[in-house]
Formats: structure tokens, sequence, C-alpha cells
């Protein structure tokens, strides 16, 4: 991967972590976990924020070691992922990852499909 950086991606995997922290991402109103889903939702934001701000060859790379992740491609199919990343731009990148509660396992299993689970790739885990 040459556009995304080693520490945003950990950012990223960092936030997507904690904006799957419940379940099923949703927490009746009144109950006793509102601020665990209060935090969902900050995460959610931020984490939409920062991938909305990237820049395109960030985003592509972004959706491609997700589809990597989840088994769509394979290592050797990277550069066919990407091209199709790049195609699936029209919609927004932020909205389309973030249906996913799995995108933070995707993220690091596709990393670890391409060799990189050892760059220099540390991974916050709540």
């Amino acid at each position: 991967m040459r556009e995304i950086s080693a520490e945003k991606l950990t950012y990223v995997i960092a936030k997507a972590r904690e904006m799957a922290g419940e379940p099923e991402g949703r927490v009746a109103k009144g109950s006793k976990r509102d601020g665990a889903a209060d935090g969902c939702a900050a995460a959610r934001a931020e984490l939409a924020g920062l991938i909305d701000a990237m820049k395109e060859g960030e985003q592509c790379e972004l959706i491609a070691l997700a589809w990597v992740g989840r088994g769509k491609f394979t290592r050797e199919e990277w550069k066919s992922a990407l091209v199709e990343a790049r195609n699936h731009l029209k919609q927004p990148t932020a909205d389309y990852l973030l249906r996913n509660p799995k995108l933070a396992p995707h993220l690091e299993s596709g990393l670890a499909e391409l060799n990189h689970s050892g760059d220099g790739f540390e991974f916050a885990r709540h």
C-alpha cells in the first residue's frame, strides 16, 4: 500500500472497533448503556469525517483492503481490487464502509493477507 499511512490505518481500525462497541450498534434510549451508545456514535462521526477527508487514493486502498479482508479479493488480485474500489468512489466512501459492522476485523484480515501485519501496524484493541 502506497497511499494510506500506517498511523492513519491504525487509527481507522481503532475507531472502527470503538464504533462497533455495541453488538447491534444500537441501545434503547434511556437504558443504562446510553453512554456507550453515545461513544459509538461519536466514534462513528469522527471516523466518517476522517474517511471523508482522505485523498481518493487512500479511500481506494481502504475499500480494497476491506474487500481483501472479507475474501472478495486475494493478495494476487490487489490491483484489481484497487481498480474496482476506484469505480466504487461514486458513492460516499465513509457511508459505504461504516455500514460494515466488521470493518475493523476485515481491515486487519486484509493486512494479514497482504503480509503487512508485522510492518509497523499495531492495532489498538478495546
